[in-house]
């Protein structure tokens, strides 16, 4: 696998790059910015032109991932030349949220052979149920690594984007399946975030609402546990998200909070909550963190990866996580970097849902304030 990355910080136009791309060949090129940078003119046509025998797919961000850090209101460009592996691509309008089960079913059939290796998937971040997207995708490749997010708009809540070769998308979801028996493609995902209080049962939810925990109704619970932050919901609910937790007591997905209902008294989140299941508040700090986003970089490592080899880190991870580190927010990505090594460039986006499996690749699902890891290359020898 070849690759080289271009980067335009903020205020700088497209036109300011260089009249060739440094791979012009690329049969696969990612593109993450700002919701502004993808209305600028001509944007999707400019990068189509630079790598015309790509598809070029990528969305808007809450931030930019990139080698040297985390950037906002810039375009981060990665082009791919997949040497030994083959690629397919597939695009589907989203009709409405009810049909994002079927949907990924949909596209999971078009995309399921034999050589699949794994599948990566950029979605409309406001208009998608993400956890039945992913779902639908799962239970047609129930062993296949399937990894990506949910796009975008700075913790906005208003627009997401999708570029789609030469073309500017909202309500689209893009997947691209990697086949044959030389490509890589492993994950890693983990939160560092620290239960607290008590657990709770739902007692009461419909898909992503909840409406009662433990017999009483969510709302005031929740604002009783937040406390002086309950001012501020429903911003200041990405700070204070959900664990579902295992018969074992781990946590196995982390729910972020989206919406509050005060004549419901109900929480909505970006991801569906089952009833009967058990929950727990989560808080963190910088620390916990950082130490997650290594924690998902070593389940990559565990899983005999040769470093030595030319890769690409995708990183995907919630814009929660970076309201809460701020200013620090790079650390977290200098610590995946430092471990996955200098031969594994590193792009990706802050998020409105992660989606990755991590420990044994066989079990994808929908993530909140997690660092997931997309891990790609291919074996040249």
């Amino acid at each position: 696998m070849k690759l080289e990355q271009e980067h335009l910080p903020a205020k700088i136009a497209l036109n300011k790059l260089p009249a060739k791309s440094p791979l012009p060949d690329a049969n696969w090129v990612l593109v993450f910015g700002s919701v502004d940078r993808f209305t600028e003119r001509n944007f999707a046509k400019t990068i189509q032109q630079r790598y015309p025998n790509a598809y070029v797919m990528g969305c808007t961000t809450s931030g930019e991932i990139t080698d040297d850090g985390v950037h906002d209101e810039s375009v981060h460009i990665t082009a791919m030349l997949w040497e030994r592996s083959a690629l397919k691509f597939v695009a589907k309008p989203v009709k409405s949220m009810a049909q994002s089960h079927a949907l990924g079913t949909q596209i999971a059939n078009e995309l399921s052979q034999g050589d699949l290796k794994g599948v990566f998937v950029l979605s409309d971040g406001l208009n998608v149920n993400g956890s039945e997207l992913v779902e639908g995708l799962q239970e047609v490749l129930p062993n296949t690594p399937i990894t990506g997010g949910l796009a975008g708009d700075n913790a906005q809540f208003s627009k997401t984007l999708l570029l789609n070769k030469d073309k500017t998308h909202d309500k689209i979801v893009i997947a691209v399946g990697i086949y044959g028996d030389n490509a890589i493609v492993t994950s890693g995902a983990l939160g560092g975030w620290k239960p607290y209080g008590p657990p709770r049962k739902i007692t009461r939810a419909v898909k992503n609402i909840v409406y009662e925990l433990d017999g009483k109704p969510a709302l005031p619970l929740y604002k009783m546990y937040i406390g002086y932050y309950a001012s501020e919901l429903p911003a200041s609910g990405l700070n204070f998200p959900f664990a579902i937790m295992s018969d074992n007591k781990n946590i196995t997905t982390i729910r972020t909070l989206l919406a509050v209902d005060e004549k419901e008294n109900s929480l909505t989140f970006a991801g569906n909550i089952n009833e009967n299941s058990t929950v727990r508040f989560l808080k963190s700090d910088h620390d916990s963190l950082v130490d997650g986003a290594s924690a998902a970089a070593r389940q990559v490592l565990d899983k005999n990866i040769n470093v030595s080899d030319k890769s690409l880190a995708i990183c995907v991870s919630c814009v929660g996580r970076k309201l809460v580190m701020k200013e620090q927010i790079s650390d977290e990505v200098f610590a995946v970097q430092r471990l996955l090594g200098i031969k594994t460039a590193v792009t990706g986006f802050y998020s409105n849902g992660e989606i990755c499996s991590g420990e044994d690749d066989s079990h994808s699902q929908l993530h909140n304030q997690t660092m997931t890891i997309a891990y790609l290359s291919e074996h040249m020898n």
